[in-house]
């Protein structure tokens, strides 16, 4: 019995997955020198508004280091402040500073014209099966 790799799901998944975040990452790093990382914490404060580290990384599936990196490298730009919890000193609160949103705001047209890019040339019975499928998977992953 073999496994041909080139249809296993996963691996066409995580290919597929490295590509789309690889010309996605072009974006980000040209415009503003950003890795993965960073782009990602961006993101997410910038939908969520204040987030815990710990949360950052629950969300985006980082690693608490990648996370602590990408939060000293916002921080050092001046597009991130921390805040000390009030229940819990050892916590802290991330958000975006006046600069940081800024960025955000100028990212997300890019990220959304990115996103229509990959989908356009679908039809749209495809794109809702795409869509579709990926949220069933998600479903069945457990997070």
């Amino acid at each position: 019995m073999t496994l041909e790799l080139e249809r296993f799901l996963p691996y066409r998944l995580n290919r597929l997955a490295d590509v789309i975040s690889r010309d996605f990452a072009k974006i980000y790093r040209d415009r503003y020198g950003l890795t993965r990382p960073e782009w990602r914490l961006l993101a997410a404060l910038g939908q969520y508004g204040t987030m815990t580290a710990t949360a950052v990384g629950q969300h985006s599936a980082m690693h608490k280091t990648k996370v602590s990196r990408a939060v000293s490298a916002l921080e050092k730009r001046l597009w991130l402040k921390r805040s000390p919890s009030e229940e819990d000193r050892r916590v802290e609160h991330l958000t975006l500073t006046k600069a940081g949103h800024a960025a955000y705001r100028e990212l997300v047209p890019f990220a959304k014209s990115f996103e229509e890019n990959l989908l356009a040339n679908m039809s749209p019975a495809d794109r809702e099966a795409v869509l579709r499928g990926l949220a069933a998977l998600e479903r069945a992953g457990g997070d």
